[in-house]
């Protein structure tokens, strides 16, 4: 069965990113290659420094969105090294 991610990237000059995917590293290859993604681009040397795992892409989503409000950001500042 397919799994999906959610995941927190951080690049050298501090930007963060959230996301979901359902294969982790061709995404990050993607994230790390400016001309396969507009937003990173402005970063360099992406590395993931949070991951979590959902069996539906909807609860993946779901995930993100709450990781990108106020309370979710709360969350990451407060469990996650490097955040």
């Amino acid at each position: 069965m397919k799994k999906y991610f959610i995941y927190v990237i951080k690049s050298d000059e501090g930007y963060r990113y959230i996301g979901y995917t359902s294969d982790l590293q061709k995404r990050l290859k993607e994230h790390n290659d400016k001309n396969l993604s507009f937003w990173t681009k402005r970063g360099s040397n992406w590395k993931l420094i949070f991951t979590k795992e959902f069996e539906t892409a909807s609860e993946a989503m779901k995930y993100e969105r709450f990781l990108k409000s106020g309370r979710g950001r709360e969350y990451l500042k407060r469990y996650v090294k490097d955040y």
